[in-house]
């Protein structure tokens, strides 16, 4: 009885995720499709968190955080191994399906319009300068998005040092991400682990 009366207490500093059965699969399209279809500049983590965890509340932080780390390891795009993850968590294989359909399609025809476009008319200097100011606000995004994440992932002095070694290993020693993630995992893994393990046995 106890067990049951402190969970609330327990996910209570974040909302609680509808049921999986509560969300169709037309609702998880219409949802990446709009994410597909204004996510501009690259900053697409940054609408994907404001989509997924603080408007529909599909995932909470902690989770977003998980499914980024395992989208950034695997091949592909952080947008589409994202979507994938999360449509397979609420409605499974049709869920995944449609997530990465109506995340990718509106990128596909505008791109396909704006390949066009950019052929003749990409070597303007207005052109040229809107595309750096757009680069320049979607590094803005990212790193708002890396902020709000940090202050609720990073809850010890540790998890910065391990942030420094992830930014030391990819920017100075020219390592690929993949490498130095499972590097600094498994040196998380070593850190941590025998850390809980103590404090179970005491």
């Amino acid at each position: 009885m106890s067990d049951v009366s402190a969970k609330p207490a327990l996910e209570s500093s974040s909302p609680a995720a509808p049921a999986s059965g509560d969300i169709s699969v037309v609702s998880i399209f219409l949802e990446f499709l709009l994410i597909g279809a204004t996510s501009f500049g690259g900053g697409v983590v940054a609408y994907l968190r404001s989509g997924l965890v603080i408007k529909r509340g599909w995932v909470d932080d902690q989770k977003f955080v998980e499914y980024l780390a395992i989208s950034q390891t695997l091949p592909g795009l952080n947008a589409t191994n994202m979507a994938v993850l999360v449509g397979d968590r609420l409605r499974g294989f049709f869920g995944a399906l449609a997530a990465i359909v109506a995340i990718c399609l509106p990128g596909a025809v505008l791109m396909l319009i704006a390949g066009a476009l950019y052929q003749s008319h990409g070597d303007k200097p207005l052109v040229t300068a809107m595309l750096r100011g757009v680069a320049a606000a979607a590094v803005g995004l990212i790193l708002a998005t890396t902020i709000q994440l940090g202050k609720k992932s990073l809850a010890h002095v540790y998890d910065l040092i391990f942030v420094g070694l992830t930014v030391f290993g990819v920017d100075r020693l020219h390592q690929s991400v993949p490498r130095v993630l499972i590097a600094v995992g498994i040196l998380a893994i070593l850190w941590y682990h025998p850390r809980k393990f103590r404090e179970v046995s005491q």
